[in-house]
């Protein structure tokens, strides 16, 4: 507000002094303007007469001449003050309407309104830096999860998207540089309620110098930065606590589980999509000679997931600095180069290049030499979706579908995030078994996933662990039905994190201890139940042992006065 004051104060200086002058001009020439009484008798208006008469003339009430009417002098310059009001105000008018088509001006009201909404946030928020295509999804996404988002973005142009943006949740907009320290307190870096920073701009040193701002102005905030160079990502290490995500490394990792665990990559697309969406269809990508077209950092991330399966591959690429020695120097698109690189024998192709023109070209050649290929194919650009789609491919890497999914993952369900790295050495016939529980409990749809907690700062725990620990509180207690202990709520129990163990799948009558964490998968609504349970003593006490303790005085003076005398409490 202090910006916003001292704007109006510069810039209206000079109008402001003008008024004035110009009703001090007015008012003390009515003063000295001689006047006559209704007796005839010569008199003149007092300082505050003449004030009174010059306000109400200036807001056009027109009271009329009082105290009493005027004489000619009087009129004569009541008539040169009105003119001479009118154009003070024409000045100051004019000049207000050019303070607010002011760029600096306009800022600093955006910025006072911002911050405003920011700090009336009770729930909690996520910080969303960069408004390109993985911003606006990643928003989306947060937004049908149930959270709010600030979003901060210095390019105007890509933020008029988010003006039209409808969102269930408070969704706040401030264009501005995150990297300016004052820029992320504005945002609510430091509010208890921000649940965490994402930093998805268009440069890793960008994202850098962001995440490093972040980490300096809060030590627990959690902070996820999209890094693609390795420089930027052994910087961060040294800062410390801040989660770095490369989307090409993250889909390489998906890819080489396409080609050994393809059912584990199908349980993890499944967890991690979005809820109540058809589950993914499953991927299997065939072992033996691949093609790899453009050999960028994309090329080589999946040129390491082929390596590291035992597979061999010959990378295309018309940069010699990228090509190396190995890759074959020329453009993918002429039908020869794609002979030379041997995609006649070759198994799968990967179309990897920057320009997804050029991707879809490629898979078309490619495709004339050899109708059966296992495509893989890059989408750079949102717009270019169609084409894209036009390819058929087999697997795509979207960069904002990457980024939307790992930061939702690693953000909002950190133990699904942990669930997931656990599954990735279990079989493929381990993955088929979850992926059918989750099918009979929930149905083919993709489930809600969230973390309880057994927190004994809650009614209901701390009476189950603390006050009155026998029968024992088990996981069963959480899959039924807080009105009903006899049904089972569709739910399926992922992880149980107690005593510094992990257990993937824990049995139903698992015991629960103070600080156990337990994963579910299951349908919207359940965890809502699971918390009731966990705040209400109650409620554990019937699906305990299968009676409702009384509530009331009334009825636990009833319940006593069943009891024989001299009869001890069981």
């Amino acid at each position: 507000m202090s910006e916003i004051l001292v704007l109006i104060l510069r810039r209206l200086r000079a109008p402001i002094i003008t008024v004035i002058a110009v009703y001090a001009i007015a008012v003390f020439g009515l003063v000295l303007m001689p006047g006559v009484d209704p007796e005839g008798r010569p008199w003149r208006m007092s300082l505050f007469d003449a004030f009174y008469v010059m306000s109400y003339t200036a807001t056009t009430i027109g009271f009329g001449e009082v105290p009493h009417p005027f004489s000619y002098a009087q009129r004569l310059w009541m008539t040169f003050s009105i003119y001479l009001t009118v154009i003070g105000w024409a000045y100051m008018l004019g000049s207000i309407f050019g303070l607010a088509r002011q760029p600096a001006f306009r800022v600093a009201v955006a910025r006072h309104r911002f911050e405003g909404r920011v700090r009336r946030l009770t729930d909690p928020f996520f910080i969303v830096c960069g408004y390109g295509q993985s911003g606006r999804r990643l928003v989306s996404a947060l937004d049908h999860i149930g959270f709010a988002t600030v979003v901060v973005e210095a390019d105007p142009d890509r933020a008029r998207a988010h003006m039209v943006l409808d969102t269930r949740q408070t969704s706040s907009l401030l264009i501005a540089d995150a990297r300016a320290p004052d820029v992320l307190e504005a945002a609510g870096i430091r509010m208890k309620n921000c649940a965490g920073l994402v930093t998805l701009t268009s440069g890793d040193a960008i994202n850098e110098a962001i995440a490093i701002g972040a980490r300096a102005l809060s030590r627990d905030v959690p902070v996820l930065a999209r890094l693609k160079s390795q420089g930027a990502l052994e910087t961060l290490d040294t800062v410390g606590d801040v989660i770095a995500v490369n989307p090409f490394e993250t889909f390489a990792v998906n890819f080489g589980m396409a080609l050994t665990q393809p059912d584990v990559l199908r349980l993890e697309d499944w967890l991690s999509g979005v809820p109540d969406e058809p589950p993914p269809r499953r991927i299997e990508a065939p072992r033996g000679h691949w093609v790899i077209a453009g050999y960028g950092r994309f090329g080589h991330s999946i040129a390491g997931a082929l390596e590291a399966a035992g597979l061999g591959c010959k990378a295309i690429d018309i940069d010699p600095a990228q090509c190396g020695e190995e890759g074959i120097l020329g453009s993918a698109l002429a039908e020869e180069v794609l002979r030379k690189a041997g995609i006649e024998e070759a198994c799968g192709l990967v179309a990897g290049t920057d320009v997804d023109a050029n991707n879809l070209a490629i898979v078309n050649n490619a495709r004339r030499l050899k109708r059966k290929l296992f495509v893989v194919i890059r989408q750079n650009q949102v717009g270019s979706r169609s084409l894209i789609e036009a390819a058929r491919a087999d697997m795509e890497f979207v960069q904002s579908v990457v980024m939307t999914n790992e930061s939702v993952q690693l953000l909002t369900t950190p133990l699904l995030n942990r669930f997931l790295m656990l599954a990735r050495r279990q079989s493929n016939a381990w993955a088929v078994g979850v992926a059918g529980r989750l099918r009979d409990a929930i149905g083919d749809l993709v489930p809600h996933t969230w973390a309880v907690t057994c927190d004994t700062a809650l009614l209901g725990a701390r009476f189950a662990l603390l006050e009155k620990p026998e029968p024992p509180l088990t996981l069963m207690q959480l899959l039924a039905d807080p009105d009903d202990r006899l049904r089972r709520m569709k739910v399926v129990p992922l992880l149980l994190l107690t005593k510094g163990r992990d257990l993937l799948l824990p049995e139903e009558h698992a015991p629960l201890h103070p600080g156990d964490r337990i994963l579910f998968a299951g349908e919207q609504g359940v965890e809502g139940l699971q918390r009731r349970t966990l705040t209400d003593d109650g409620v554990i006490e019937y699906l305990r042992t299968g009676h409702e303790p009384p509530r009331t005085w009334l009825g636990r003076l009833l319940v006593g006065g069943g009891r024989a005398p001299g009869a001890k409490a069981s």
